[in-house]
């Protein structure tokens, strides 16, 4: 097996037995437990949700947090929900995936160069993670860091650049965050050596329903995001 698999895999599993966060774990078993009428015949995950994807990846796409009824639904990161739908299609047309549907954890959906994690691990009530259960998830990301040695690393709205770039000054690396201004199609080489680190606003419902994120907007910074990785 890989190591890079292999070590996923561990960490993976470590995740999915977090219990960090007292106030995500009552809230996810809670929604599992009364679930939506829509999904009144799933089995909810109701747990922390994994990362997915290349484990040879060169670009980390780093989101919010899971969605109540998608994610914490169906157990995998932006499966089951718009903001999937949104994003798995833009993800296709890049050439980053497969397919451009994302419904549940079986459904053969595979990503190319692509690995994708959240800044928080459980769905969070009103989609607002509090910083302490953001700063108790950084440490399974800088893991997933170490693992993969991304050279690029694409952030979905302004928390999860923020998530990032928090570590770089947690180690010293930079003096403040607010060096990088987030927006979207940002782009910042924050130290040499580094990821390569873009910005999009966060594919949610209200994002792109309003029209504020639409798909030609996303595919002007994968094609960025491609042309940098093929350098």
């Amino acid at each position: 097996m890989p190591e890079q698999l292999s070590q996923l895999r561990i960490l993976n599993e470590e995740i999915v037995a977090c219990r960090k966060c007292p106030r995500l774990v009552r809230y996810r078993e809670k929604v599992a437990r009364e679930k939506r009428r829509a999904y009144r015949e799933w089995n909810y995950w109701g747990k922390p949700i994994p990362g997915f994807g290349d484990a040879h990846a060169q670009l980390l796409i780093l989101g919010l947090a899971p969605a109540a009824h998608g994610a914490n639904r169906t157990g995998r990161v932006f499966t089951g929900d718009r903001s999937g739908d949104f994003l798995y299609a833009a993800l296709h047309k890049a050439g980053f995936a497969n397919q451009p549907t994302s419904v549940q954890r079986y459904d053969g959906l595979q990503l190319t160069n692509a690995y994708i994690s959240a800044t928080c691990r459980c769905a969070p009530p009103d989609n607002k993670p509090l910083p302490k259960e953001i700063e108790n998830c950084r440490g399974y990301l800088e893991r997933e860091m170490e693992i993969l040695k991304p050279k690029a690393v694409l952030a979905l709205g302004k928390i999860a650049w923020d998530a990032y770039l928090e570590i770089l000054k947690q180690r010293g690396v930079i003096a403040s965050r607010s060096l990088y201004r987030f927006a979207h199609g940002a782009e910042a080489e924050v130290v040499p050596d580094s990821p390569r680190l873009f910005g999009v606003y966060h594919p949610s419902q209200q994002n792109t329903q309003t029209g504020r994120v639409t798909p030609a907007m996303y595919a002007v910074v994968l094609r960025r995001i491609r042309s940098f990785l093929e350098k």
